[in-house]
């Protein structure tokens, strides 16, 4: 286009003006210059870089090359509890439990990285891991006839007068069920962070495989009034798509091998770097530290990134719609033609800039 452009310039000017065909040429070149479309071609990769190196000083990792573009469509996002929406380093609380349980815990808590049973292996250190174990999503933990997970999965009814927190229960043939009580704090930005995403706009939700009573005091805690307990995977899956049919555009924050295939299933994921291996495999962006405001620094820099590309666009339109005709008639030399097309791509550049600084939400 550009090089046709140029050219029916020239042979205008040849056909319709007495001129040398020397300033005929000039005026070709002219035209040539300033309709490089360097300003255009600018418009998206610079934002992206911008927005790319902002969200890597914090800490926040983007591996898919589509993840900001879809971050920026998210109006509902929805958290896990535990490591998520709570710090994932919880404390093993006192109780009915021996020696001899804790002992035998901890040795089929030491094959998985779940939150939990960390916790019932810092608090046995030094025990040697159960051999056979396998960790069943949603569920628990199993080696041979012993079993370390939920009461749903364990079968065992409900108490009424606990403290609410995340438990787990051991099941051994012939014993009594040893109860694990933890206390998990939410993560201290977390009620910040939901609040500042509900007043963006976006749909807060909380999907977790603990007991209802433990996701409904974090919920409150938070913020959060839509909120499930006891999903399995496949219960957060349904509701993702449930989320998808009624139109909402969901982004999925969780860090458990029971997360996986939810943040599969949303429109964009996201993990704290805390998460198991396959959770940060699958998750589109991964972020570090103790605090959940990379959650909302993320969307907030999308969503800038994508006011910030439209501008470009209509800058870079802006710019050919006055330029070109210009040059056209023969009003703009080479020179002029060059300084015109380098500050076009001057300022698409300092206008991307200015999402580097700044708070955002």
């Amino acid at each position: 286009v550009v090089h046709v452009l140029a050219l029916s310039t020239f042979l205008g000017w040849e056909l319709f003006t007495d001129l040398p065909w020397q300033a005929n040429l000039l005026t070709a070149v002219s035209v040539l210059i300033i309709t490089c479309p360097c300003a255009l071609a600018l418009a998206v990769p610079v934002v992206q870089v911008v927005a790319s190196g902002r969200l890597l000083r914090r800490g926040i990792l983007l591996k898919s090359a589509t993840a900001q573009e879809r971050l920026a469509m998210v109006d509902t996002v929805v958290f896990d509890k535990t490591g998520t929406l709570t710090l994932g380093r919880p404390d093993l609380l006192p109780g009915d439990w021996t020696a001899d349980d804790l002992r035998a815990a901890a040795a089929i808590a030491a094959a998985s990285k779940h939150p939990l049973a960390r916790a019932l292996v810092r608090a046995m250190p030094g025990v040697a891991v159960a051999e056979g174990v396998r960790e069943i999503s949603g569920c628990g933990l199993e080696a041979a006839d012993a079993r370390l997970g939920n009461r749903r999965w364990l079968g065992l009814p409900d108490i009424l007068d606990d403290d609410g927190g995340p438990e787990l229960l051991l099941q051994r043939p012939g014993l009594p069920a040893a109860r694990f009580a933890f206390a998990d704090r939410p993560r201290a930005d977390a009620a910040q962070v939901v609040a500042a995403l509900a007043k963006r706009g976006c749909r807060v939700e909380l999907l977790s495989g603990d007991r209802p009573v433990a996701a409904e005091a974090v919920a409150r805690a938070v913020g959060i009034g839509d909120w499930r307990g006891g999903c399995s995977p496949a219960d957060k899956c349904a509701r993702l798509a449930e989320l998808g049919a009624a139109g909402r555009r969901v982004l999925m924050v969780g860090d458990g091998l029971n997360d996986a295939p939810a943040l599969a299933a949303a429109l964009v994921s996201m993990s704290p770097s805390s998460a198991v291996d396959l959770t940060q495999t699958v998750a589109d962006i991964v972020f570090q530290g103790g605090e959940l405001a990379p959650v909302a620094e993320a969307m907030a820099v999308s969503a800038k990134a994508a006011v910030l590309v439209r501008q470009n666009f209509a800058i870079a339109l802006a710019y050919n719609l006055i330029t070109i005709p210009l040059a056209v008639m023969g009003h703009v030399t080479p020179l002029i033609a060059a300084i015109a097309m380098s500050s076009s791509s001057v300022i698409v550049i300092v206008n991307a800039l200015r999402l580097s600084r700044g708070r955002l939400w």
